[in-house]
This record gives C-alpha cells, structure tokens and sequence, in this order.
C-alpha cells in the first residue's frame, strides 16, 4: 500500500510562487507514474501536471510554462514547483500515484489507484 502526503500548501498573492511536495511511502523509481490534480470550488478534480515513470511530464494548458513536476528518488518525493500563481489556481492540490498509467491518460484522475489527502493553495 503507498501513502502519499503533500506539504507546501499556502496562501499568496497573485504573481507570486510556490513549490509542494509529495513523499512516498515507497520508492518510486521506475515503478510509479505521479501527477497533481487540482480541485477547485466548485469545479472537479482536474490533472494539472504529471510524470510518467519512463520520466516524460505532461502539463495541462492552463499551467504550462508556469509550473514544473519534478521526482527526486532519493527522497521519495514528488515536487510542483509553481510561479506566476493566480487566482485561478487556487484550489486542494493531490498528489497521486500508479503503476499502471499509459502517458497519455496521465492527467485523468480515475486511472489512479493511490492518493494524498490534498494541500491548499489559496491565490488572491
């Protein structure tokens, strides 16, 4: 069983950054695909960027070029470094993993087996 926990959820002003984190209670290596999904008020859970475990990311439109995924193995943790932030990102931001994702369904939440209990970001 994995357990995922996010961290790095704040409150910001609009232009400014942040980055959170996800550990792993596992290695995730070669082994697990990761992504953040965002649930805004209001709206449903949205994949916002992923990593597959060949280490291809994918990017939703609304956030590429702002934000950057990243796996650091050492440290079991998946990070999503986040700049320009605007009120529209806010949101609970997940973190998910799976070892059975083809790339192209990686922003799709229901292909995920394994999640975080979420981190707010709060943009005004």
């Amino acid at each position: 069983h994995v357990q995922l926990v996010e961290s790095g959820g704040a409150s910001v002003q609009a232009g400014g950054s942040l980055t959170l984190s996800c550990v792993s209670s596992v290695y995730i290596g070669r082994d697990y695909s990761m992504g953040w999904f965002r649930q805004s008020p209001g709206k449903e859970r949205e994949g916002i960027a992923a990593m597959h475990k060949t280490s291809l990311p994918v990017y939703a439109d609304s956030v590429k070029g702002r934000f950057r995924i990243s796996v650091d193995n050492h440290k079991n943790t998946l990070s999503l470094q986040m700049n320009s932030l605007q009120p529209e990102d806010t949101g609970i931001y997940y973190c998910a993993a799976d070892m059975e994702i083809g790339y192209w369904t990686l922003l799709q939440a229901e292909h995920y087996k394994y999640w975080g209990q979420g981190t707010q970001v709060t943009v005004s």
